[in-house]
């Protein structure tokens, strides 16, 4: 059966990219749960990742560096029908959007965020981004990245994220399991991808990973915080991937319709007509 979300377009990334599994992977998550092409959005910021949304056949919102999540978010919020994906590198996520990161953690909207993180600033020739491991080498730090590496895995999972995820670009089916589970999410659901850069990260190739991703067992319980955790900081000769935690609770939306269902208690200040007496009492 014709994949309704496939596209013509030439892809402009470089042979043997991360990006291509990533894209593979999210075309037929989104054909096997169902979705139709005109009810998908994806918004995107700056980098080789945030050209992905330009090669399926869905809405598109391409906006500025870093900006994507607040985008995606503003788009849920005027109209919730919508499944909203927010997409791009770890650079432009991390990086530049790390703070709109947080904040979407906490206020929880429904809406899907996946990362591509190849630990290299790909479109801008090769920097360290937020992601490199200390020590990594680049036409720009060319003795070594002085920074220890962001784990967003962890800080999301310590902030109480309702969805933490890792795939691998590397195993297509797998990560397609993952990312169909966190389209399915209700509430916000970050997805982590390892993907290798052929072109700037010599270092995390596809053989390097397949070398040291396993998948989490059913012994792991993703509702356990301290767990999941501790679980986030293992990194090195063994990396963890799938589903590190799960919170249900309300999301955004649900706590504003709550809210708004209730107008007494919107305005908590003196009723219109009162406060036109009270000034004009003031005036005499």
């Amino acid at each position: 059966m014709h994949n309704p979300f496939e596209s013509d377009l030439e892809i402009a990334w470089c042979p043997g990219c991360g990006n291509f599994g990533i894209l593979k992977a999210l075309k037929e998550a989104l054909f096997e749960l169902g979705y139709k092409p005109q009810r998908v959005v994806l918004v995107s910021g700056i980098g080789q990742a945030a050209k992905l949304p330009h090669y399926l056949r869905v809405n598109v919102f391409n906006g500025l560096h870093g900006r994507s999540i607040p985008a995606a978010f503003a788009i849920k919020a005027a109209n919730p029908e919508l499944l909203v994906i927010a997409e791009s590198g770890d650079g432009c996520m991390y990086g530049e959007g790390g703070n709109h990161l947080l904040h979407a953690i906490r206020r929880n909207p429904d809406i899907t965020v996946i990362v591509h993180d190849n630990q290299v600033y790909g479109l801008t020739k090769g920097q360290a981004s937020p992601t490199s491991e200390e020590g990594f080498v680049s036409k720009v730090q060319t003795l070594g990245a002085l920074s220890s590496p962001f784990h967003p895995l962890s800080v999301a999972i310590a902030q109480d994220a309702s969805f933490v995820a890792r795939g691998f670009s590397g195993d297509i089916e797998g990560l397609k399991e993952i990312l169909k589970k966190a389209l399915s999410w209700k509430g916000f659901a970050l997805v982590d991808v390892l993907q290798p850069c052929v072109t700037f990260n010599r270092v995390n190739t596809f053989g390097w990973y397949k070398e040291r991703v396993y998948y989490l067992g059913e012994d792991h319980d993703p509702g356990n915080q301290i767990r999941a955790f501790e679980k986030s900081l293992e990194w090195g000769q063994k990396i963890p991937l799938g589903i590190f935690y799960m919170h249900p609770k309300p999301t955004y939306q649900e706590k504003f319709y709550a809210q708004v269902s209730q107008p007494h208690l919107l305005y908590r200040g003196p009723l219109p007509e009162e406060a036109v007496t009270r000034e004009l009492q003031l005036l005499v």
